[in-house]
């Protein structure tokens, strides 16, 4: 494995709010120093002086490989639309790492996301963290299974109201319904005393066990300010994890948000309002939620935004008063956490993967040329003509 050597760049860690000069060094996939003066006559160096480092952009929710690019509704396999509980699926076995999307964005720089089902079903499988870069997905995998998708609003009353589901009261108790199943389910597992008197297996509440568990969190689907709430409410009833996904009503309730304390990504924010539970989609709200105390991660939704325009989501967000290193933490460390991985990635540390974007300018504003994305170590997008 190849040993690379990152010299006097300008270093933004995603941890001090203060950029500094230093070298960094990679071996083995993972960083082993950081600081002055570091040699290496093995390693492969990149002189990154005049240029900003930064760790490899982490999206916390998205489509990336489920969704396909450039061919459709037959090649999208986001939802299974014929069953309103569906959490027995998982995003690994959709991910098409052969997809143009994963090229895009790694020359964006975003080196690791959070990708799976849409919001078409109250229930609609488990999501997986990966890697950007690879050609099969199980190796690309940082956390799998990172996280339950739920659905609240407009979505699967939508998808279901010509069948089993109207209101938002529905929504609600179907939710319920299956997470209660999955307790008592748990209950007779535990209880069994044979093989005998094993409840006979059921594969939707199995894939429940590990939010009981709070292994993994629910990932709510939210917009309106009253779904954030129902999401919560649930959350708390069967004392499980929470990470609350779009809340576009959230500079209207950002105090309570901050006190429940839930993670908390924003978006996507580009485009038009499509629906009554957009109204208020503003970029205002990732730096409106930050200042009132929550922990803010920046979301593309890709396809909803192509996945390479992270960064500039983060600066459009920064335009709109949100601070600029809450704005890199939003796509850096926050992502990480949100998505149960700051481990692996999110920061510039000792012994965190080799993920690091290297770039000409603040990522964040248009002008800026990503010169190299490193992930892992190794250099997977290069700039054709280098400055």
């Amino acid at each position: 494995m190849e040993t690379l050597l990152i010299k006097n760049g300008t270093v933004h860690d995603a941890v001090r709010p203060q950029a500094y000069r230093a070298d960094i060094l990679i071996a083995d996939k993972k960083i082993v120093k950081v600081g002055d003066r570091i040699t290496d006559t093995q390693a492969r160096v990149i002189d990154a002086q005049g240029r900003q480092v930064y760790p490899g952009f982490v999206e916390a929710h998205c489509h990336l490989g489920v969704s396909g690019y450039g061919i459709g509704f037959e090649g999208d396999d986001c939802n299974e639309v014929t069953e309103i509980l569906s959490p027995e699926l998982q995003a690994l076995d959709a991910i098409n790492p052969q997809d143009p999307v994963f090229a895009l964005a790694v020359q964006g720089g975003v080196t690791c996301a959070a990708t799976g089902p849409g919001s078409a079903n109250v229930l609609g499988g488990t999501f997986a963290a990966i890697k950007t870069y690879g050609t099969r997905a199980d190796d690309m995998v940082v956390r799998c299974p990172a996280a339950m998708k739920c659905a609240f609003g407009e979505n699967p009353k939508n998808n279901y109201k010509e069948k089993n589901n109207y209101s938002r009261m529905g929504t609600a108790s179907k939710l319920r319904v299956a997470l209660r199943s999955a307790q008592e389910y748990k209950e007779r597992l535990e209880a069994a005393k044979s093989v005998s008197e094993r409840p006979q297996y059921d594969a939707k509440l199995e894939a429940l066990l590990p939010v009981l568990a709070r292994e993994i969190p629910l990932k709510a689907h939210v917009h309106q300010a009253n779904d954030i709430f129902t999401a919560i409410r649930i959350a708390k009833e069967f004392h499980v994890k929470l990470t609350l996904e779009h809340c576009t009503d959230g500079s209207l309730i950002a105090d309570e948000l901050a006190k429940e304390g839930y993670p908390v990504c924003v978006g996507p924010t580009f485009g038009h309002a499509t629906k009554v539970e957009l109204k208020n989609t503003s970029f205002r709200t990732p730096g409106d939620l930050a200042r009132a105390g929550c922990r803010v991660s920046i979301i593309t939704d890709s396809p909803i935004i192509q996945q390479q325009y992270l960064a500039l989501c983060a600066g459009m967000a920064v335009k709109s008063g949100m601070d600029a290193f809450a704005a890199l933490q939003a796509i850096t460390i926050n992502p990480a956490l949100h998505i149960g991985i700051e481990d692996r990635v999110g920061s510039i540390e000792i012994g965190k993967d080799g993920d690091l974007v290297i770039a000409d300018g603040d990522p964040m504003i248009s002008s800026t040329r990503i010169l190299y994305t490193i992930i892992d170590g190794q250099i997977r997008y290069k700039a054709e003509k280098m400055p």
